[in-house]
């Protein structure tokens, strides 16, 4: 079903799908900025139950993962998630295949700017658990930024 783009001025029409995709993002958000501590906790857990092998339904529950910790602006939210994905990650294996793909884009993909937040490197404890994590999942070592940026100024010359 498709409904028109902008009331009536353009003959071109835009799914309905789109309208849902929104609104399911909506609640998604309100429902984390909104509730307490232990209900975002459950609220998190509950998403990544749905991270298990390769479809579009883990796909989906990935995204909204993804899209709730890029979109954040509490760093709690962040923290949240990330412990939800860390405490599943640290038990014996296997893992869900969901799980391992939500967390090495997690810490691959620099949009999420995951090894710059504050509370990965609050202890030195902590700092080594998601480094040896990161490496357990095939992720990269955090880099120093210096010469990340020093290899490109050279490799751009």
């Amino acid at each position: 079903m498709c409904y028109p783009a902008a009331s009536g001025q353009s003959t071109q029409t835009v799914p309905l799908t789109v309208y849902l995709v929104g609104a399911a993002l909506d609640i998604f958000q309100t429902l984390i900025v909104d509730l307490d501590t232990e209900g975002r906790y459950l609220f998190l857990n509950a998403i990544a139950n749905q991270l298990r092998y390769a479809n579009t339904h883990t796909h989906y529950f990935s995204f909204i993962v993804l899209y709730l910790f890029a979109e954040s602006n509490q760093k709690a939210i962040e923290e949240h998630i990330t412990r939800v994905l860390l405490e599943r990650l640290i038990v014996n294996r296997p893992h869900p295949w969901g799980l391992l793909i939500t967390f090495i884009e997690l810490i691959k993909n620099p949009r999420y700017q995951f090894w710059n937040r504050a509370f990965i490197r609050c202890a030195p404890e902590i700092e080594k658990l998601f480094e040896y994590v990161s490496r357990s999942c095939g992720g990269p070592k955090p880099v120093d930024q210096s010469m990340v940026s020093g290899w490109v100024s050279d490799s751009a010359q």
